[in-house]
């Protein structure tokens, strides 16, 4: 890789970074309605949230640098590209929602759709690079458990 290559990725991934890092403000400003909630027993610790989503979004940086980087020239890449910026969408949607507007069931549908398209984009980044197709495993994974524990605690707190 490239100088240019390594700045670009750098890039990639410090915007999708800054973008959490702002969301941050959101999760602190709702942490307290959220610990009246009532969560189910695989909920994880808080500090657990931080770290994993730092590694996903660096992993989603480094696949999405891939596919960009293979170019624009065919219809898969622009069709997986299209479908990362549309769950990266979604996926900024759910904080705000959950926490910012204290929705649980508002943001299990976001996060319902929000798998729907993560899945979409791991199959076209898995067309365009088996690698970046493979990086966005993790996330898909985390993201099935976050709508299972969004939806545990809709069930736990109607």
């Amino acid at each position: 890789m490239i100088k240019r290559d390594v700045i670009t990725v750098v890039v990639i991934c410090a915007i999708l970074l800054a973008v959490a890092g702002a969301e941050s403000f959101i999760v602190k400003s709702g942490m307290d309605w959220y610990q009246t909630l009532q969560k189910p027993a695989f909920n994880p610790p808080s500090w657990v949230f931080g770290p994993v989503w730092t590694i996903l979004y660096i992993m989603m940086g480094v696949s999405f640098f891939i596919v960009w980087k293979r170019g624009m020239q065919n219809a898969k890449e622009k069709t997986a590209i299209a479908c990362f910026i549309f769950q990266l969408v979604f996926n900024f949607l759910w904080t705000p929602i959950f926490f910012g507007f204290k929705q649980p069931l508002i943001a299990f549908g976001d996060i319902v759709i929000l798998w729907l398209a993560v899945l979409a984009t791991v199959s076209s980044f898995f067309r365009v690079s088996k690698t970046a197709g493979a990086l966005l495993v993790p996330y898909f994974l985390w993201i099935s458990f976050a709508a299972v524990l969004n939806g545990a605690i809709c069930m736990l707190n109607q």
